[in-house]
């Protein structure tokens, strides 16, 4: 997401020439792309697609992109978005479709194009570049030397200056001038960069290691804790700065379920773990980052009360909080959070299931109408559509459409501003009673935003966010006992099973439109054992263990660092970048490390393999330096290390 900010340069050279606002030069005969688009349109990648007929020349990232920019010594402008993102829909209508803006890329410029969700490892690297100066975000705009090293970056750029932003067009003009002038001054600029994309990478060089004690665990529930936003859930609220989103962090509240599972008693007050857990739960539940018609979540909230979403929807995070949502009701008995994850399952069912029964991974934020459009409703639009029904004043009560407007220009996301137990209390009757009476108006409501022009579907296959999907549903059948969850797991297992693998049983990233397509990686491989190894535990075909098992070896034998521990995020027969990470921690994603890990000790539970403990253990090892530093951005791999102490001590004379 773009934050309004002043162009941020890393060195004096690139401030000059941006002040100077000269004009790109042009060059005879490379003032649009080829006739017929640009090479983009040999790609399946949905957001590859999206730019196919942009007048850019756009060159998929690979090595004939860097072989033109040394033939012909320009450098690289590469921009790296995904299909869901609405800046990236923005920056390409504003600058990527201007004439101007792309004749001054196409004289001046190699440009590349990249599918974040296909290329991650890409992402990753550029963008540790780009938080040397920059608060990060998407689209990502960075400027390469010919060998790929990042000399500047952004996010978002207008073609033109406006108010907080500096044009694009003033951008590239600097560049220019400074390749012209200052190619010494972008050399050093690109060491520099590059050397700190490597630090913080880590470059496959080991951490600091330190004692794993017995306390890791509660000092991260105290950093959550004083992450916590007391009044409104999730982490990470600033009173200085309360514009900030909020994101769901769902790797967080399954450590805050885990970690109450363990010790019920451990934290009362302020810092129980299951209070913060389900404080969350409800105000995100409450909130307009939930689809209150058609069920599941948005990627992120723009304010702290979760009102106002970012309106994609990502399959990654439905998945988790999925689980999150039948592990809460495990925990609780509460009937809500068995109906919260009955809603999500619902609508990935409807909405991001492929017909052959693979899940897809995101449905964009916007229509032609604009952002949101699809999801926002105005209230005489609504008292239309449920006419003379008499439950229609009631649900109107619940979701809000009964006070002031929450946006502009009279409209609404629909959201429960007040809980449901009060709302039912407040009309004389039980919340299941209430709950009753807005079925009917909630399904007419969605008919009718169903004939409304749906924004668009990426429906491109993913290794790694489908495992998360498989794990949810077998975790629904486990818990809820519906067949249909089982059936939707084994479903996709089949699917990716059969298509997402090359000849040599190693598994492939990408399908779509009938072809797999670029080597996977550590989460491609981790995150699908995980969903394996649930769907054995919940459907007990043996069939599933073993599948889990041998691509956990693949995983150990193309991933492990046999070394220093823990596994890189690239096979060693990877496409070699500036650098080779282990990540160990989580964001939107749980760490892959962690779940490997997990996975580790799964599978050493279930076939009693003592290597499998071993290579866990070695992977905790080896980022015990980060965990003694700051275990609460590293939940997933403490709920590892948790596992890892609760297995039995092996017998004696037995090698473990």
């Amino acid at each position: 997401m773009p934050r309004s900010r002043s162009v941020r340069t890393p060195a004096a050279w690139l401030l000059l020439a941006l002040a100077s606002g000269l004009a790109p030069p042009a060059a005879p005969g490379q003032e649009a792309a080829p006739a017929g688009g640009n090479r983009l349109g040999r790609e399946t990648s949905p957001y590859l697609l999206l730019h196919a007929d942009d007048p850019v020349d756009w060159l998929p990232w690979g090595p004939e992109a860097f072989a033109r920019a040394k033939a012909e010594d320009r450098p690289i402008f590469l921009s790296i978005g995904y299909r869901a993102c609405y800046w990236c829909h923005v920056m390409q209508r504003e600058c990527f479709r201007d004439p101007e803006i792309a004749r001054a890329l196409n004289a001046g410029f190699v440009c590349i194009k990249v599918d974040r969700e296909e290329r991650p490892d890409v992402d990753e690297v550029y963008m540790a570049a780009l938080q040397a100066f920059s608060s990060g975000g998407w689209p990502m705009s960075m400027f390469l030397l010919p060998d790929g090293r990042p000399f500047y970056g952004g996010t978002y750029y207008p073609a033109r200056g406006k108010a907080g932003f500096t044009g694009f067009d003033v951008v590239l003009a600097g560049i220019l001038k400074s390749w012209r002038d200052e190619r010494p001054e972008m050399e050093r600029a690109a060491a520099g960069l590059t050397e700190i994309v490597r630090r913080k990478l880590g470059d496959g060089r080991p951490g600091r290691r330190a004692p794993l004690p017995t306390t890791l665990a509660a000092e991260g529930l105290a950093g959550l804790a004083e992450r916590f936003d007391p009044e409104y859930g999730g982490f990470g609220y600033n009173r200085e700065n309360p514009r900030r989103p909020k994101f769901p962090e769902p790797a967080n509240l399954a450590f805050l379920l885990d970690r109450h599972a363990r010790a019920p008693a451990e934290r009362p007050g302020r810092d129980d773990p299951l209070a913060m857990a389900l404080t969350t739960l409800d105000q995100m539940a409450r909130g307009g980052i939930r689809d209150q018609l058609g069920g599941g979540y948005h990627r992120y909230a723009t304010d702290r009360f979760w009102g106002s979403p970012h309106f994609e929807k990502m399959l990654y995070d439905n998945a988790q909080l999925a689980a999150v949502h039948l592990r809460a009701f495990e925990l609780t008995g509460d009937p809500r959070w068995k109906a919260e994850a009955e809603s999500t399952f619902a609508f990935v069912a409807r909405s991001l299931t492929t017909p052959e029964g693979a899940f897809a991974s995101s449905i964009d934020a916007e229509t032609e109408a604009g952002e949101g459009a699809y999801y926002i409703w105005t209230r005489a639009e609504a008292r239309k559509i449920l006419g003379d029904d008499p439950d229609a004043d009631a649900f109107l009560q619940v979701v809000g459409l009964k006070r002031e407007p929450n946006l502009e220009g009279g409209r609404y996301v629909l959201t429960e501003p007040r809980p449901r137990a009060e709302q039912a209390e407040a009309m004389g009757m039980s919340v299941e009673d209430l709950a009753r009476k807005l079925e009917g108006p909630r399904a007419r409501l969605l008919a009718a935003r169903e004939r409304r022009p749906a924004p668009p579907c990426d429906d491109k296959v993913l290794a790694a966010w489908n495992g998360l999907m498989i794990a949810a549903y077998a975790e629904g059948y486990r818990v809820l006992k519906d067949e249909a969850y089982l059936r939707a797991a084994e479903k996709a297992a089949d699917f990716v099973l059969e298509k997402l693998r090359d000849p040599s049983g190693r598994l492939l990233r990408s399908y779509r439109a009938g072809a797999a397509h670029l080597p996977g990686y550590l989460e491609d491989y981790a995150f699908l054992v995980h969903g394996l190894l649930r769907l054995h535990e919940a459907g007990r075909d043996p069939r599933r263990l073993e599948q889990a098992r041998t691509l956990a070896d693949r995983m150990i034998a193309d991933f492990a660092d046999e070394r220093d521990g823990g596994f890189f995020f690239t096979a060693d027969d990877h496409e070699t970048l500036l650098a080779r990470s282990k990540d160990p921690f989580d964001d939107a994603l749980p760490a892959a490390n962690a779940v490997a890990a997990r996975a580790l000790l799964a599978l050493d539970r279930a076939t009693g393999e003592a290597r499998y403990r071993e290579l866990a253990g070695k992977t905790l090892e080896a980022f015990s330096g980060f965990l003694a530093q700051d275990p609460a951005s590293m939940p997933t791999m403490l709920t590892a290390l948790q596992e890892f102490r609760d297995l039995p001590p092996p017998p004696p004379g037995d090698p473990r």
